[in-house]
């Protein structure tokens, strides 16, 4: 069986984490955790929290952004339930803006149409690690005063015009679980852009206390200072992500091979209805993953049943958000139907891609894909 997903590791996470054990620096925030965050903070120039997760990562943005009952936020539908959960945490009302017709990332669009007096924030999802239109979401959220966090779960190492996603908006938060570019297992990063913001997401992330900055030096104790939780990732899992990180030009390269031989052999596939992923003039690829729309939720069915019988695992993914039990039972929830969204739901399907899958195994999937197409 082709995996739909096989965990790079370079042979160093190991030694990392033997080194990690030695150090006896176990519980957050010591040498292998500041290691990769003065990595990241070079790569991005921007202020970089390593979190357990990237969930932890919206839930520390959804804090430091204020979020109270009362307050709306608007998100795509077609996402993970951590990008909706995050805010709701703190008592807000979400509003879902549907997919585009020719991608699933939000319709930037449809933004202005859904904000009230009440709206807070808007949360950004970069699809496939596929940007979103920055300049055109930012200049709405400019003239309203609206905050802007990113979802780049799925977007290390991606662009928008030359910069950085997860670096444009106020905040944004990235994913290092075992299915992303970039692994720890589980494991994410805040990015902080706002340095007005800074020193609260130091306390946010500790607790709600100032201990950072008593290990800095700048205070003779610290104590309760605000609201916060244990967002810090143990030492073994930055040591396994600082291993990661040392590859992360072999992994990326590996990744685009193993998405342009797709895009290349399964093109041809359009004429029957597929759709391959399109790449806007303003966005870079970083390879998180290829997939394709199939003309209807029946054949992506089949496809699904037919690469599982040759041996080769392919998964669809979210179901949208607006149509789930959970929140058509919540008072704020609307009845709009999400005619793109719910297309992605029904009819997208992910490929298997992961950087030692061979080229062999990229043309066998392909093969098989293409004599499914024709065949029906």
């Amino acid at each position: 069986m082709i995996k739909f997903n096989q965990p790079f590791t370079s042979g160093n996470e190991i030694n990392c984490i033997q080194d990690a054990i030695k150090r006896g620096e176990l519980s957050g925030d010591g040498y292998y955790t500041k290691a990769c965050s003065k990595f990241f903070q070079e790569k991005l120039k921007t202020s970089c929290f390593l979190t357990t997760s990237c969930t932890d990562a919206l839930e520390m943005a959804a804090i430091l952004a204020n979020i109270s009952s009362g307050d709306e936020v608007i998100m795509p539908s077609f996402t993970f339930v951590s990008t909706a959960n995050a805010f709701m945490l703190r008592g807000a009302s979400i509003r879902f803006v549907d997919s585009k017709i020719d991608s699933p990332n939000m319709d930037e669009d449809l933004i202005e149409g859904l904000i009230t007096k009440r709206t807070k924030a808007i949360v950004i999802v970069h699809y496939a690690g596929i940007a979103c239109d920055m300049d055109k979401i930012m200049s709405i959220a400019n003239e309203h005063n609206i905050l802007v966090i990113e979802d780049a779960a799925h977007a290390i190492d991606s662009y928008y015009k030359g910069r950085p996603l997860g670096t444009i908006g106020h905040f944004g938060a990235f994913s290092f679980h075992a299915t992303k570019n970039i692994i720890a297992g589980e494991g994410g990063m805040l990015c902080v852009n706002d340095v007005t913001k800074t020193k609260r997401a130091e306390i946010v992330r500790e607790k709600g206390t100032n201990r950072t900055a008593f290990f800095r030096g700048e205070i003779n104790k610290y104590g309760w200072v605000d609201i916060g939780s244990s967002f810090l990732p143990s030492e073994i899992t930055a040591a396994f992500l600082y291993a990661q990180l040392q590859s992360i030009d072999e992994i990326q390269e590996k990744r685009l091979a193993v998405w342009n031989s797709y895009y290349e052999l399964l093109g041809g596939i359009e004429r029957f209805g597929f759709e391959v992923p399109r790449l806007p003039e303003y966005a870079t690829n970083n390879a998180h993953m290829f997939y394709l729309i199939c003309p209807s939720l029946q054949s992506r069915t089949e496809l699904i049943k037919y690469l599982f019988e040759n041996k080769i695992k392919a998964v669809f993914h979210y179901q949208s958000l607006n149509e789930s039990d959970f929140y058509k039972s919540l008072e704020f929830s609307s009845s709009n139907k999400l005619v793109n969204s719910n297309k992605y739901s029904d009819r997208l399907i992910r490929l298997p891609l992961f950087p030692d899958l061979t080229n062999h195994q990229v043309k066998y999937i392909s093969n098989k894909i293409s004599h499914f197409v024709n065949k029906n």
